[in-house]
């Protein structure tokens, strides 16, 4: 069982544009043609940041046109926000605020052994890091630059605690780099 960042990027680096956009993603590839249904298939609970699931609820009908649903995901999801947000109809989620390393027992329970996705954004998977509990960073990367927006990871983590595992291109628009995580090289790293 990993505790895994599994997400996209901007070849300079960002997540999604300042205003919380991803439509500079979508022409770069489909989901069916991925590592996602594999990777999804292994997943047993889901970590969400606030900002993620406001984008998930702001584009509901372009999440459903993609996936098939308004909110794809079976697995348990704990979001978490210290604001009070809409919720989505027969979806799973669980609203929690606070340090990351309370809900993980909790999520690793519901995951059983399967594994937990940290689906964003860049400063919850930080918050893992530094807590010692993310085991893989999993980056497709893009061939676009947005010059400013919302950064893939928002910490300074130097070698040797990420290790390369695998680079796999996905056709002429993605690229996708597979890291583990030394936790004990990680734990204890401060933010920028």
């Amino acid at each position: 069982m990993k505790t895994q960042y599994y997400t996209a990027t901007s070849l300079d680096g960002f997540l999604a544009t300042e205003d919380d956009s991803l439509d500079w993603l979508f022409p770069l590839g489909s989901l069916k043609d991925s590592s996602y249904p594999e990777f999804i298939s292994k997943v047993g609970a889901l970590a969400m940041g606030s900002a993620t699931y406001e984008w998930m609820v702001r584009n509901a009908e372009t999440v459903a046109a993609e996936t098939g649903s308004p909110w794809p995901y079976m697995q348990p999801t704990w979001v978490f926000s210290s604001r009070n947000l809409p919720t989505i109809d027969g979806a799973a989620i669980r609203f929690v605020k606070g340090d990351v390393r309370t809900v993980h027992s909790e999520m690793r329970a519901a995951a059983g052994d399967m594994n937990i996705w940290v689906v964003g954004g860049g400063d919850l998977a930080g918050q893992f890091h530094d807590a010692g509990l993310l085991d893989e960073l999993i980056v497709q990367i893009g061939s676009a630059t947005l010059g400013k927006g919302k950064p893939l990871f928002p910490r300074r983590v130097l070698s040797p605690s990420l290790r390369l595992v695998s680079v796999h291109q996905m056709g002429a628009g993605m690229a996708e780099l597979r890291y583990t995580v030394d936790i004990g090289r990680a734990a204890g790293v401060g933010t920028v």
